[in-house]
């Protein structure tokens, strides 16, 4: 499938190769079409504003495929961030298997390795033949902002034997699995989004914890490493985060854990390094770090800047062309492992599913088993005899690695359909001050409240709600995490029964309206430490 070897390519084209970019559109642009027309672009990264169904997407796949090869003879790496739960780039038309943490709380290896093949075989027949998942990081700080319930847990034990078996997953269902963030995002209290994290533990702590993940997938072959732009002075003392740091990525990656598939990095799009370092900058010192491949996800004139600054250094000799070569080698040795995905996926009907019963309910028997109690053993059931007020925050946008969420199936219309009397009151996820006393007032005529919080922790609004409502005398409140467990740290002791169900998909409400109505028992363990780390 890859037509082309090295030899043949000029540094231009090689260096093409070691750019993946992301547009804007269900079909291809022009910009992205004269990248890989001109530029011989390696790699496209796929975003919800790209993707509607599964037979648009691999019609665009098939699209651009047959692009590159028509002007270079080498397919593209087409990428896409689809973790499962929270962070699901397109969610019509597939399986909605649960997120990582949820998978943690039922600490079933097997069920890790079966969605992640579920999900690489749906990927493949949209064309995609790249995920960046699974994530490795230990969420072992319950202020991550970012990371939280894209982790497996809070141990390096959990995260790295489901971690490796979601590996196994993806590369078995013939798609590229990408394990991120290196060294470990896990433990930060600020999003490389929008900041410039550091992990400030001393090299010990990062060997026994941090890098143990990210050590057993190297182990294990896994095609791919993302890098993390985070400080990490236990290992880079110059304050340059991971993806721009030799030491951590040709001294840590390359040498001391013998790593040597693909190094991809972060988007440089991210204020950690577009606003520190610049686009142009950012890219010549990540490769020059040991980066094989550049994510710039956005904006076309960055990301000729980036290809523009990679060229020139070779020109200059600030980095060798060498050095280049072993990108590219690296990268086409890639494609050649998933030229099979490459420009399959163009024979889909329209509104065809790619879910089958099976894997349906996969993600189903996932869900019930991740559902956890941490507080309140006797308080459940809920009596059908009596009615249920059942709040619950509508989630317009998230963090910067979420979609905009839209409600289907919520954890009041699934108690209904278990023959509960049900009322629903939707609030925002900051909710004011009138919101609040709202509820209050209709809680104040029932004896049973559900409260649905997401992620509350980072919602003083939420916080006040649930301390009011735990104040009413007559009432029976229960919450429900849908999204970070971490909320009941900040929830008042009167709150007596406390569920986490790690999201809010569909599945996992109705795995909660199940646990409430008595017909599932919380059968799931929470897998991270509710505090933060102290190391």
């Amino acid at each position: 499938m890859v037509s082309k070897g090295i030899g043949e390519l000029t540094l231009r084209q090689k260096i093409g190769q070691m750019l993946m970019c992301g547009f804007h559109g269900t079909e291809p642009s022009e910009n992205i079409e004269r990248l890989i027309r001109e530029q011989h672009l390696g790699g496209i990264i796929y975003f919800r504003r790209n993707l509607t169904e599964p037979a648009q997407v691999a019609k665009l796949s098939a699209s651009l495929q047959r692009l590159a090869l028509a002007h270079g003879g080498v397919p593209l790496l087409i990428a896409i961030d689809q973790e499962g739960g929270m962070v699901m780039r397109i969610d019509q038309g597939v399986t909605p298997i649960p997120g990582n943490m949820a998978l943690g709380a039922t600490g079933d290896a097997e069920a890790a390795y079966e969605a992640a093949k579920v999900m690489g075989s749906e990927l493949k027949a949209m064309g995609i033949n790249m995920n960046f998942a699974p994530c490795l990081d230990i969420n072992n700080n319950s202020l991550n902002p970012v990371i939280g319930v894209r982790s497996y847990g809070g141990d390096a034990e959990t995260v790295g034997r489901l971690g490796t078996a979601a590996v196994r997953g993806y590369q078995e269902a013939g798609i590229a699995a990408t394990v991120k963030h290196f060294p470990g995002h896990g433990d930060t209290g600020e999003d490389s989004h929008t900041a410039l994290p550091v992990v400030p533990h001393p090299r010990e702590r990062l060997d026994r914890l941090e890098l143990a993940p990210f050590r057993r997938a190297a182990e294990l072959g896994v095609d791919a490493v993302m890098s993390a732009h985070v400080l990490f002075p236990a290992v880079e003392p110059e304050r340059l985060p991971a993806t721009l740091s030799s030491r951590v990525i040709d001294g840590l990656l390359r040498q001391e854990l013998g790593y040597d598939g693909v190094v991809v990095t972060d988007c440089l799009e991210m204020n950690a390094i577009a606003e520190h370092y610049g686009i142009a900058e950012g890219a010549v010192m990540a490769v020059e770090a040991g980066a094989d491949l550049v994510l710039v996800s956005h904006r076309i004139e960055r990301q000729q800047t980036a290809l523009d600054a990679l060229v020139q250094a070779v020109e200059s000799g600030r980095i060798h062309e060498e050095r280049i070569d072993r990108s590219v080698e690296r990268l086409l040795a890639l494609k050649s492992h998933v030229a099979s995905a490459a420009v399959a996926g163009a024979a889909l009907a329209p509104g065809e599913s790619l879910a089958t019963e099976a894997s349906q309910r996969l993600a189903e028997r996932i869900a019930e088993h991740s559902v956890t109690l941490l507080r309140g053993e006797d308080g459940l059931p809920l009596d059908p005899a009596k009615p249920v007020l059942v709040v619950w925050p509508e989630v317009r946008v998230g963090t910067e690695v979420d979609e905009v969420l839209t409600r289907r199936e919520t954890a009041g219309y699934w108690l209904s359909q278990l023959n509960y009397r049900v009322r629903e009151e939707r609030i925002g996820v900051q909710p004011t001050a009138e919101e609040q006393a709202h509820v209050v007032e209709l809680a104040r005529e029932v004896e049973q409240i559900v409260l649905v919080t997401y992620n509350a922790s980072f919602s003083p609004g939420q916080v006040e709600l649930a301390k009011a409502l735990a104040a009413l005398p007559k009432a029976k409140l229960v919450v429900a995490a849908a999204r970070n467990p971490f909320d009941i740290s900040v929830l008042p002791d009167e709150v007596k029964i406390y569920l986490a169900c790690y999201e809010n998909t569909p599945f996992a409400m109705k795995a909660l309206a199940r646990v409430l109505a008595g017909e599932l028992s919380a059968q799931g363990k929470l897998p991270a430490p509710l505090e933060a780390s102290e190391g």
